[in-house]
């Protein structure tokens, strides 16, 4: 995402030289967060390709999970809402730094779009193992938010931050108009608030309804100017609407009177009680999932802001290549699953046919314990491609279609 012009200074060099993955145009809390989101994000995928429970159960489905499969599934809900939030505060800032209204109306506008064209070209290959389908997933959502903001931002951020607010608050009263009762309009519903069918009988569907991630987007573009205050205030800022947001969440899911349409329940003992407490609507995100996730990033943001040397600069590389290493781990990690698999014997046929329905025989895969050993392994190959990446977009300034990657 662009990056976001701030009023205070930072250290650019270390040891006399300029050090790539700071200068004063960025705030490293934020490429921090979003780093730590990345590494998160291709756990999930990893499990996602390597454990062989994916296509026989959700790992949210209380009558077939376990706990380490659930929590495993949980930490990465923070992921989406926490990069498409950034992506809002980064469009914010990217403003500040530009000071040009229809410029960043512009480059937001064909931001959203590029990362909508990724992933109907680049990504949905990935999850339709190639099938000539259309899964519309985390970058059309991403790119639908920057769209809106490229209208939005003509706004005041404060009418940004009580639209993308509205939004959150409001979409689940939208949760019972369903796509199969509006006719020849229901896939264009799908295409906003119901996962579903794409239009024009195009193969494929919609995991990521845009309305709620606009909100979201639009949250973070309304939050932006916090970013441009001093770190005490901002973080102390951070952690009050976080403290909010957590125990609104609980009141709200122990009420099971609003925000996500699955209740929950007393389950056969304490553990899973919990997980059916924890257990929110990601498709479309309810305003309950919102609340606890992003109230994960608030708390978290400020104290990346601490991390030690080592952590941060890491956690910075992934930040500042976010979509170059998203890109980059999807078919790295589906390429070592598919080579596992033809190494055991398996053909590409089987693949398909497990995917339609039916699920592997239960030896496929290396199981959760494999998905994480392959996320390590992935994650520390990708770190120096990354680190590469993110010292040719400091040096080569000059060229504009970096700004995209």
């Amino acid at each position: 995402m662009a990056t976001g012009a701030v009023s205070r200074p930072r250290q650019a060099r270390i040891g006399g030289t300029q050090n790539p993955l700071y200068d004063e145009h960025r705030l490293p809390e934020i490429d921090r967060l979003r780093g730590l989101v990345m590494v998160l994000m291709a756990l999930d995928h990893m499990r996602d390709f390597f454990d062989a429970d994916v296509m026989r159960f959700s790992p949210t489905d209380l009558d077939h999970t376990y706990p380490f499969l659930f929590f495993t599934r949980f930490i990465t809900h923070f992921c989406a809402p926490t990069f498409t939030v950034l992506a809002g505060v980064s469009a914010y800032l990217y403003g500040v730094k530009v000071k040009d209204p229809a410029a960043l109306s512009k480059f937001l506008a064909a931001r959203g779009l590029w990362l909508i064209l990724l992933d109907v070209a680049i990504i949905s290959p990935i999850w339709s193992m190639g099938w000539g389908r259309v899964e519309l997933s985390t970058l059309w959502a991403i790119g639908c938010s920057l769209v809106a903001l490229a209208a939005l931002s003509r706004l005041s951020p404060r009418i940004v931050l009580l639209v993308g607010v509205a939004i959150i608050f409001g979409h689940n009263l939208l949760d019972g108009i369903h796509a199969a009762d509006l006719g020849a309009f229901g896939p264009w519903w799908s295409l906003l608030h119901e996962p579903g069918k794409l239009p024009f009988g195009v193969p494929g569907g919609v995991l990521y309804p845009a309305l709620p991630w606009i909100g979201v987007g639009a949250l973070g573009y309304g939050i932006g100017p916090l970013f441009l205050k001093p770190a005490i205030l901002r973080d102390r800022t951070l952690y009050l609407a976080g403290g909010a947001a957590l125990a609104l969440f609980v009141v709200l899911r122990f009420s099971n009177l609003y925000g996500d349409p699955r209740p929950w329940s007393v389950q056969r003992d304490s553990v899973f009680t919990l997980l059916s407490f924890l257990n929110v609507t990601k498709y479309p995100p309810s305003l309950l999932y919102l609340l606890v996730t992003l109230c994960g990033a608030a708390l978290t943001l400020p104290a990346l802001a601490r991390a030690g040397k080592r952590i941060g600069e890491a956690l910075t590389v992934f930040g500042r290549t976010p979509l170059f290493f998203y890109v980059l781990h999807l078919y790295v990690g589906a390429l070592a699953a598919l080579a596992l698999t033809l190494a055991r014997g398996y053909s590409l046929q089987d693949v398909a046919a497990w995917a339609k329905g039916g699920g592997p025989p239960p030896e496929f895969g290396a199981g959760l314990a494999g998905a994480y050993v392959a996320w390590i392994l992935i994650v520390l190959a990708l770190y120096p491609l990354c680190r590469w990446f993110a010292e040719v977009k400091r040096r080569r300034r000059d060229l504009w279609w970096l700004t995209y990657l």
